[in-house]
């Protein structure tokens, strides 16, 4: 049975068609070459999905290239801020059976998902001229389904429930899900369902943007919140 993957702003079929999507971007390259903006982006989103998305991050990513690996195979490889490098493996990441960590992500943030529609749909509310708004970062009026909220960097969403995970001492091997009707897990403690929507209320500095910009600026690292920053009410 095929199972759909979604990845950024793209919901594969199954697991081989978002293999065979990334495998094409893979070979579309020479050797050392680095990804353009779009591909960086479309790796990007694929690298956010790692159980250790922060550590892989590290200070920052500038660029991603081609590398050349065993027996003139081909990887992506991760270059940071400082120099510091690392391979990462598509194939492994999409394969990877969905781990504690990545189960937990997914419920938090669905738990989260209407708070997020509410910020968007206030947006519009406000400030729409003829039912489009301007994007916050290029100033282009767009219509709804061309703009998503957007985690702004460094607390983009993998890394606040992570801190909320080590702030509360979880032990995500214990934590206890029920089907919510569809394919998704639903967390069952009540209480720990709200002390991390008040988390996330706290944490969320968000933007509402161009689908296309919402990933390329996670990667940007500026910390302090600013005056366009959206957040939950």
């Amino acid at each position: 049975m095929k199972h759909p993957v979604e990845i950024g702003k793209h919901k594969f079929a199954s697991k081989k068609e978002a293999l065979l999507h990334y495998k094409t971007i893979l070979n579309s390259y020479e050797f050392e070459e680095s990804l353009n903006k779009d591909d960086f982006i479309e790796i990007f989103a694929l690298l956010d999905k790692h159980p250790r998305v922060k550590e892989k991050i590290g200070i920052g990513i500038k660029t991603i290239k081609i590398a050349k690996v065993k027996y003139n195979g081909r990887c992506f490889e991760i270059i940071r801020d400082d120099n510091s490098t690392e391979y990462f493996s598509y194939i492994r990441l999409i394969n990877a059976p969905m781990n504690d960590f990545k189960k937990f992500n997914r419920a938090c943030r669905e738990l989260v998902k209407e708070d997020v529609r509410i910020v968007k749909l206030s947006y519009f509310q406000k400030f729409s001229r003829k039912g489009r708004v301007k994007c916050q970062e290029t100033g282009e009026l767009l219509k709804w389904e061309e703009l998503s909220i957007d985690h702004r960097q460094p607390n983009t969403f993998s890394v606040i429930v992570d801190r909320f995970i080590e702030l509360n001492n979880l032990n995500l091997s214990k934590i206890e899900y029920f089907q919510d009707g569809g394919d998704l897990d639903e967390i069952v403690d009540k209480e720990l369902k709200e002390k991390f929507r008040e988390y996330h209320k706290e944490k969320a500095n968000l933007r509402i943007v161009k689908k296309s910009l919402n990933l390329s600026r996670t990667f940007q690292a500026r910390i302090k919140r600013q005056n366009k920053d959206l957040k939950i009410e």
